[in-house]
């Protein structure tokens, strides 16, 4: 038996944190379990959830909207950096892993906590996002999880609960494990577990079908100041609002599904499926409006470095020094990311077909033109390429010797 006056739980109404709140108390001594939900913009009614923590033992349920922060301080953050986990996965669940941390952790230190738990499972990236978050956050605070610790099947899970008060659930569970924010679905298990065959239609919900999405391409114009998305079609937007509005539009269009074998931090592949209609939708727009705005050696290295940033976000580095070093860079080169890309949504694609920057472009017609107005001096081009070229020169010298 260990004990432990008071635990803050991460907590999101299912059969695995409700059935932490009686193992804390029974298996680890807790005397009281305070359980915390954040709404994250999944769309549903969070009231119950706060309830059931409390009808399963739960001494105090908080239930917090985090949906600003999580889109102005993490969502924005990845579109600036153009972050694709393995050059896929836009990170829509992996962003809201260290708000929820960091939220936890200011409730544990508020209520004097000795101790903080999660539900999350052993193979998972989650637990990793966790536990190194906490860890960076508040090393003094113990990590409890139960569900790491356990040895118990879904039936004897829920059995487990009913001892205690937790009801079972009254719907067949579904087979697919589902995860669900402002950002978008990640789907996983179940009949998706045999990689040879193509998803299942049912487990889309954000994203039309092809067969479903209209007939008749739709053009929009997606604005941006200081690399954040600020205005669709002229329309200027509050954070929020640029996320739900680019959802909708995409996700009619049935754009944003991905179906990936994806690495996890413990070393095992998956397959995993996402919606993430509005999140690819403006990382791709912001690509094409850096890729007028930003030099080439700058667009060269900020490519390198997206590809680390993601990979520390995905593994749980969230707060780790070295992704705030890349914040810095990214940071500085996103002041002259500034305009507006034209995109046409037509049957699951988002095909760019226009971009311009009044203030910033780094394209100049008159030096790329083949008309009258050219100005570029081709005359020159020659002893730039003999300089260009000499180290190739002076091997080939070297080799006939």
């Amino acid at each position: 038996m260990r004990n432990f006056k008071k635990v803050v739980l991460a907590y999101s109404g299912g059969v695995d944190t409700s059935a932490c709140i009686p193992y804390l108390m029974n298996e680890y001594g807790v005397e009281e379990v305070v359980a915390f939900a954040a709404d994250l913009g999944q769309g549903e009614e969070l009231e119950p959830i706060r309830k059931k923590a409390l009808d399963a033992g739960a001494s105090d349920s908080f239930l917090d909207n985090l949906i600003a922060p999580f889109i102005e301080e993490f969502a924005f953050p990845a579109i600036r950096a153009n972050a694709l986990y393995e050059g896929k996965y836009p990170l829509s669940t992996a962003l809201a892993r260290p708000l929820i941390s960091r939220r936890l952790v200011e409730i544990a230190q508020e209520l004097g906590a000795d101790a903080v738990a999660h539900g999350c499972t052993g193979k998972g990236n989650d637990q990793v996002r966790f536990d190194i978050a906490i860890a960076t956050l508040a090393p003094e605070l113990k990590v409890l999880t139960p569900a790491r610790e356990w040895d118990m099947s879904r039936e004897e899970l829920i059995s487990y609960g009913e001892r205690y008060g937790i009801p079972a659930p009254v719907t067949k569970k579904s087979p697919y494990s589902i995860d669900l924010n402002l950002l978008g679905r990640s789907i996983e298990a179940g009949p998706l577990e045999d990689i040879s065959k193509a998803p299942p239609e049912e487990v889309f919900q954000l994203t039309s079908s092809l067969e479903e999405a209209p007939d008749i391409p739709q053009e929009i114009e997606i604005s941006f100041e200081s690399g954040n998305p600020v205005a669709i079609d002229g329309i200027t937007m509050d954070p929020i609002s640029i996320i739900s509005k680019a959802n909708t539009l995409a996700g009619k269009h049935g754009f944003g599904r991905i179906d990936m074998i994806e690495n996890r931090v413990v070393g095992i592949k998956s397959r995993e499926i996402y919606e993430t209609p509005g999140l690819l939708l403006l990382i791709k727009a912001h690509q094409e409006i850096e890729s007028l705005t930003l030099s080439s050696d700058v667009l060269r290295t900020k490519l390198t470095l997206e590809r680390q940033w993601a990979d520390l976000v995905y593994q749980g580095f969230w707060f780790s020094p070295l992704k705030n070093a890349l914040d810095g860079f990214i940071n500085c080169t996103q002041k002259d990311v500034n305009g507006t890309v034209r995109i046409k949504l037509y049957k699951g694609s988002a095909n760019v077909i226009g971009r311009q920057s009044l203030t910033n472009s780094l394209y100049f017609s008159d030096y790329s033109t083949y008309t009258s107005r050219d100005k570029f001096e081709h005359k020159s081009a020659e002893g730039f390429i003999y300089i260009w070229g000499l180290p190739c020169r002076l091997w080939a010298h070297s080799k006939r010797k």
